[in-house]
């Protein structure tokens, strides 16, 4: 059975839509634009201020259905402009590391909601708690 997954640490759906998916112990989220959960405004800055708040909430999502950013197995991400890719790396790696770091999809979309400069989901697997 699915279950949905919703956090007000992360912004609420625009659409008909769930923040994410939990699946047996698999957590599917939606793609997550760098928008504020409170203000639902995108941060101040260029993408790389983006990228941190699109992860932001890809951490906060992933917290509240009992996983962690340690757990994702595979990203998809979508660059408004592939000229963003090595500042969009930066911010990647300090969420995610080098070892062991997610599978992952990046490519360039010809629009993003909101003319978003980043959009990113995940699939992760549920932390086991003791």
């Amino acid at each position: 059975m699915k279950n949905q997954i919703s956090t007000e640490r992360a912004p609420a759906a625009i659409g008909p839509y769930s923040q994410a998916i939990l699946l047996g112990d698999m957590i599917f989220t939606s793609g997550q634009l760098p928008l504020d959960p409170v203000t639902m405004q995108f941060p101040e800055g260029g993408i790389r201020e983006q990228t941190i708040q699109s992860l932001k909430n890809i951490e906060a999502i992933l917290e509240k259905s009992g996983s962690s950013m340690d757990c994702v197995i595979k990203t998809t991400c979508f660059l408004s402009d592939m000229a963003h890719f090595s500042e969009f790396n930066k911010v990647y790696e300090d969420f995610f590391g080098t070892v062991a770091a997610p599978a992952r999809s990046c490519v360039q979309a010809a629009r993003l909601p909101k003319d978003a400069l980043v959009e990113v989901e995940v699939i992760a697997f549920k932390s086991k708690i003791s």
